[in-house]
């Protein structure tokens, strides 16, 4: 499993669209990304628009719901979230909502999987946020009980935040499903990663890239892990026009603290930045989004046209 060109939708506030076609525009980003070469399709899993993309009442989708539907209107395109919030979720609950996602995509779904980050939704929806080290402690121990469960395996685990009894998980249609994690914690992320993912989306600004991917090599090496077989992903934000003009006045949305995250220009000049800045870094491939104008029709299409001779 690798993911070398993603389409991520994390935006539903779509001007003009009733509420009730709103899965039907999410619906044909899909279709379009699968028809122009994209090989996965992913979801923000949230509950809330994050900053910089929107305020926190905009339209926000339940992430498995909206995959299971995905599965429907696609054939080929893998299917995951960008990332999981394992906060959120009972592992072994979440190892069986893989699975089905897997088994109603014939063997199409990813495990994207992270420590979670948005305070404000646990407050709001009521759960557990707890510190940094009680985020990533509890990670760990959910990814003891997933990734057997994603193999197939009974799980048995007691722990200081999870407990599974020979957790079982039927049915299932492959050996096992594909974990990814995303994050940037070369700490607590990375050793996880190395010990647990099939695939590391990696996130950061990208004047870091060229050192994440080093020390993401040096924690598998760490524990005996040829770095070739874990893949790795970088997320970026596509401000992308017909014109330079109109990337420009895309761009003029963008927080400033977003900013050295976004590629803006034509498709084309967009697909020699990612060239020059995410894939001569080392990275194998990319996840793009396109907040201000993916649902557009022919948005996604020209994107995936110009970027998918990179990954080739």
């Amino acid at each position: 499993m690798t993911i070398r060109l993603g389409y991520q939708i994390p935006n539903f506030t779509y001007p003009g669209v009733p509420v009730e076609n709103t899965f039907d525009t999410v619906a044909a980003q899909a279709r379009e990304a699968e028809a122009s070469g994209f090989d996965t399709v992913l979801v923000m899993d949230h509950f809330y628009q994050l900053p910089g993309i929107g305020t926190p009442d905009q339209a926000m989708l339940e992430a498995y719901t909206t995959l299971g539907a995905l599965s429907g209107v696609t054939s080929t395109v893998q299917l995951s979230t960008l990332v999981t919030g394992n906060t959120y979720r009972n592992p072994a609950m979440l190892a069986k909502t893989v699975t089905t996602l897997d088994v109603v995509s014939k063997g199409r779904a990813v495990l994207g999987i992270g420590a979670g980050w948005f305070e404000r939704e646990h407050h709001d929806l009521g759960y557990e946020f707890g510190t940094f080290t009680e985020r990533f402690e509890r990670l760990d121990e959910a990814l003891t009980i997933i990734a057997p469960m994603l193999r197939g395996e009974p799980a048995t685990f007691e722990g200081k935040w999870y407990v599974a009894r020979g957790a079982m998980n039927n049915p299932r249609v492959r050996p096992a499903i594909p974990i990814m994690l995303g994050g940037s914690g070369e700490q607590k992320t990375f050793r996880l990663a190395a010990r647990f993912a099939d695939h590391m989306n990696i996130i950061c600004d990208l004047a870091d890239l060229p050192r994440k991917v080093s020390v993401l090599r040096q924690r598998c090496e760490e524990i005996g892990r040829d770095p070739a077989t874990l893949a790795t992903s970088f997320l970026i934000m596509g401000m992308v026009g017909e014109t330079e003009q109109e990337a420009k006045e895309l761009g003029e949305t963008i927080p400033e603290d977003r900013r050295n995250r976004a590629f803006l220009g034509t498709p084309d000049q967009v697909a020699e930045q990612i060239q020059e800045k995410i894939l001569n870094a080392g990275v194998d491939g990319i996840c793009i989004n396109l907040i201000r104008n993916g649902h557009r029709p022919g948005v996604v299409s020209a994107v995936g046209t110009a970027l998918r001779p990179l990954v080739a």
